[in-house]
């Protein structure tokens, strides 16, 4: 077999994979839409999935009682009907892919026989890792499915929530804004609470200061996610873009060490890590501030206690000036990728911050880490 027959055949297989993956995951959306359906049919269909809910349960635990029903409620007819999508592509495929994956498919539904019903993306967690996938599904992306169960549906293939917009939840979920008399901040809590979020406001200078956090600790151990997006850009910007930011995720990440769920935290970035002070001495400390803040918050983005989302927008009209957006945009687009999974999140017109992307992720910029290092 020549070399380009191999990537054509490994391509074919991976497309198989991927849209019968896929298919399947639409049909586990289905199942949860039909939870209160009118039709008593697909209303049992959905009982049946539910099982599989109770087998692993919202607490990460697994109730052997539900083993045997688990198998043939759920284990039995997602092979099933993976076998039925992966087959459809012998239309157009040749066989070889086909019976690949076909293959692959069956060995990881006898191994999960053998195993009970329990597999990587199926079994007991004392607590949910930080690290999830945007492409692909691990065990503890998956385990977000079970915890929040309308949400995280893909399996394998990220394709369906990233396409659909199910890999965050907001309905129920408490969330503590910073910044909310800003433009952005005030935008936010707005778009929040119409998704059916629990939203609870801190002001700094008010609820805190730099060092002083101590009338925040009820406030972070009430919340599932802190967004931070308070900020100067001429007044104390050490302290307001850097020195409390880094306190506030440190504090509140330490207050959830012990919760099932690992803390989530948004905070506002700026395109101006990427083009920093352009030689302008009204940017000089405002880029020096977001760039330390956006060094340390690289080890966040890597770090599996916690789920950090950095969000980059370029400019939006504020009380500091005219933008390129509005705050209400800016938000949109911000949770148009958020809801996708995105974790850098680029909120951008003139494109710096999709740039800016690869200066977060790879960089070492001495300096900058030299600033984070020296507070």
């Amino acid at each position: 077999m020549e070399f380009w027959d191999v990537v054509v055949f490994g391509l074919e297989a991976l497309l198989v994979f991927v849209v019968a993956t896929t298919l399947f995951d639409t049909l586990h959306w289905l199942l949860h839409r039909w939870e209160n359906s009118r039709i008593p049919l697909l209303r049992t269909f959905s009982s049946w999935h539910w099982v599989h809910h109770k087998f692993l349960g919202l607490d990460m635990k697994i109730n052997p009682a539900y083993a045997r029903q688990n198998i043939w409620l759920h284990v039995l007819p997602e092979y099933l009907t993976s076998m039925l999508a992966i087959a459809l592509f012998l239309l157009v495929f040749p066989w070889p892919p086909v019976a690949l994956v076909a293959l692959v498919r069956t060995v990881m539904f006898v191994l999960t026989l053998r195993e009970e019903g329990l597999d990587y993306n199926h079994m007991a967690m004392d607590r949910v890792g930080g690290k999830q996938g945007l492409l692909w599904v691990n065990n503890n992306y998956h385990a977000m499915h079970h915890v929040y169960p309308h949400n995280f549906f893909s399996s394998f293939a990220n394709t369906f929530d990233l396409l659909v917009g199910t890999t965050c939840q907001i309905t129920g979920r408490r969330f503590l804004v910073t910044g909310a008399g800003g433009a952005f901040g005030s935008a936010m809590v707005k778009a929040l609470e119409k998704r059916g979020a629990i939203v609870e406001t801190a002001k700094s200078g008010v609820d805190f200061t730099a060092g002083n956090y101590a009338g925040m600790d009820e406030k972070l151990a009430r919340a599932d996610v802190l967004i931070l997006s308070h900020g100067a850009k001429t007044d104390d910007c050490w302290n307001a873009n850097y020195v409390t930011f880094r306190d506030l995720i440190e504090r509140f990440a330490a207050l959830g060490q012990e919760r099932l769920m690992p803390p989530e935290v948004w905070a506002l970035g700026s395109e101006v890590e990427f083009h920093g002070d352009m030689g302008l001495d009204e940017l000089r400390d405002y880029s020096s501030s977001k760039r330390a803040f956006a060094a340390r918050a690289r080890h966040y983005y890597r770090s599996d206690d916690l789920i950090y989302r950095h969000v980059v927008p370029s400019s939006f009209t504020s009380a500091m000036g005219k933008g390129a957006m509005s705050a209400e945009t800016a938000v949109g687009i911000a949770l148009f990728f958020i809801t996708r999974g995105f974790r850098y999140v680029p909120v951008t017109l003139t494109g710096l911050a999709v740039l800016n992307y690869f200066r977060f992720r790879y960089a070492n910029n001495a300096r900058d880490e030299a600033l984070a290092a020296a507070e």
